[in-house]
Parts: C-alpha cells; sequence; structure tokens
C-alpha cells in the first residue's frame, strides 16, 4: 500500500518519493529476529494501519529512491532494486518489471537528467537502477550522472568478488566488531562494477564533510561496513535521509532490534541510537528509504525514547 507522492520542500531543493516496491505482510519476527513476538504486537498496535496491519500485526514496508531536485540539479539518492536483476536468494527482488523510470518521467525526469546518484549503502535494494540491461550487458541508467558512495563500501563489496580474502583486511581496518553476514553476492558485478568500468563513479571518504554542493556524508556504519546517513542543508533547513539504520518506525521504540539484513549488530545499534539522537536534536526532516506511507517525517525525544512522526 503505497500513498500518494508528496512534495516536501528543503531550502531550495524540492524532494519527492520514486516508490518501486510496496511490501506488505512482513512478518516482525523475521525482520527483526531479536524481537518478542507478544512485544512487537504491542508496539505496533501504536502505528496506523499504513505502518502495521491492525488484524494481523504484520508490518508494510517500502522500496523507493528520492528525488532532489535544486534550482541547477537533478540528485537520486539510492536507486531501489532495479530489473531483470538475478536475486535467487532474494524471490521478492528476483527478476523485477517495475515501471520506475516511468514513475521517474511522470515528475518530468529522464535518466539524462541526472547529474548525481548518492548512496546511503552499496545493498541490493539501493543500487540496482544503477545500471539497466541492454542485450547481454548492463550499462549504466543515468548516463550523464556522478555516482557517488563510500571507498571503503566499494572496496569490500570489490574484495568479496574478487574472492581473494582481502576483504578480512578491510573489515579489521573498519573495527567494527563482529560480523553476522556479508552482502548479496552477484549485486557488485551487475550494479556497481558496471558504473565504475564507465568512468562514472566518484568513491569518497565517509567523515561528515560536503561531498557535493549542500550533501554530506555522516557516517552510521553497522548496517553496511560503511553506511552513512546524508544530510542535505540549504537556507538554514536541512534533510537526514537514513538509508537502512531504521527499517520501520518501530526501530524508533527499540532501537536495540536490528534487522536480519544488518552485517554488524553491535555497531548498527550504536548507529541507529546516534541517528535518532541526531535527528531529535537536529530537526531535520527525515527521509527514510524502507519506511511505508510518505516515508518522511521527523524524531522527538521522550526522555530516554524517541517518537516518530510522519510528515
Amino acid at each position: 500500500m503505497q500513498s500518494e507522492t508528496a512534495v516536501h520542500h528543503v531550502g531550495d531543493a524540492v524532494i519527492v518519493k520514486i516508490p518501486e516496491l510496496a511490501l506488505d505482510g512482513v512478518d516482525p519476527t523475521h525482520l527483526y529476529p531479536d524481537a518478542d513476538t507478544a512485544i512487537a504486537r504491542e508496539i505496533g498496535r501504536g502505528f496506523g494501519p499504513g505502518s502495521v496491519e491492525s488484524q494481523t500485526g504484520l508490518l508494510r514496508k517500502s522500496i523507493h529512491s528520492w528525488l532532489v531536485r535544486t534550482p541547477d540539479r537533478v540528485i537520486l539518492i539510492d536507486t531501489a532494486t532495479g530489473n531483470d536483476k538475478e536475486r535467487p536468494a532474494m524471490p521478492i527482488l528476483h527478476r523485477l518489471d517495475e515501471p520506475f523510470l516511468d514513475r521517474l518521467k511522470a515528475v518530468q525526469v529522464d535518466p539524462e537528467d541526472v547529474d548525481v546518484v548518492l548512496f546511503t549503502h552499496l545493498h541490493v535494494d539501493h543500487v540496482g537502477w544503477n545500471t539497466r540491461k541492454v542485450g547481454d550487458r548492463w550499462v549504466p541508467t543515468f548516463p550523464n550522472a556522478r555516482y557517488v558512495f563510500s571507498a571503503r563500501e566499494h572496496a569490500y563489496l570489490a574484495a568479496l568478488s574478487a574472492g581473494d580474502g582481502s576483504d578480512a583486511a578491510i573489515r579489521t581496518e573498519a573495527g567494527l566488531g563482529r560480523m553476522v553476514k556479508t552482502p548479496l553476492a552477484g549485486v557488485y558485478e551487475d550494479s556497481v562494477r558496471p558504473v565504475v568500468d564507465a568512468g562514472l563513479a566518484r568513491p569518497i571518504m565517509v567523515d561528515g564533510a560536503e561531498v557535493e554542493e549542500g550533501f554530506s556524508f555522516l557516517p552510521s556504519p553497522g548496517h553496511s561496513i560503511d553506511h552513512a546517513c546524508i544530510r542535505f542543508a540549504s537556507r538554514g533547513e536541512s534533510a537526514l535521509f537514513w538509508g537502512d539504520v531504521l527499517h520501520h518506525p518501530m526501530q524508533a521504540v527499540r532501537p536495540d532490534w536490528n534487522s536480519v539484513y544488518c552485517e554488524f549488530p553491535e555497531a548498527a545499534q550504536a548507529s541507529r541510537r546516534w541517528a535518532l539522537n541526531h535527528a531529535a536534536e537536529t530537526g531535520a526532516l527525515v527521509f527514510t528509504t524502507h519506511f511505508a506511507e510518505s516515508s518522511a517525517g521527523r524524531v522527538t525525544r521522550d526522555g530516554d525514547w524517541f517518537t516518530w512522526d510522519f510528515a
């Protein structure tokens, strides 16, 4: 269940959601393996039917990108899952045929119009529309864009793809502690390496510095090895693109719950608490990647607790 596309204004920018998939009927104890069923059900009662199905307690989620238009640029943040990708290990994402580019065109943006693509991280459902299939080749979907992402995250995926054992040194350098999973195989080969080979990639350090006018990458590792929240600032206003630091507003109530997709569990918990604190302290308008409904909102603090309210 997708809500109608809302238009958000942050400074000089206009921000809209470009939907790809609506994910309904998600079992909270599958998404959050540490969650107790009764507690999850009780927390779920605090959310409307756009986020939690009232009769079953199952969750509603979304996969989408964010389009940011400034007076002189067209920016995409994350690129969802993509069509025709071989994902047999994740059937819901396998060989999709979704009208994502038509939805982009509906807001008057063609692939050639995109100037910059920014990535919170390089997981399967954040990089898929980087490329499209032409014959038997994967070619960049946005041929005039700079694709900006973490240099460490890219190096890690390249090392895993090479299978030469060099990924261990990258994990050691990152210092994130225990690892419980690695990124899905095949994603680097069809969705990341082609844009690198085309000379369109701009790997960066995730250190809070401005990397494109108005945009900075704030470290929030754990869900992936160098996950970033992306901050946008314009005319005294700010937006925060959260990526996968939270997957559902339920985690605002239970930030100790990691998703089944988090690679470094202790680091993911620490980054989630940081992200909630940062959003509450700054008052930034937060744009999420997997929350349903409007997918945007604000965080407030109440003592040791946090509250999420949709925009």
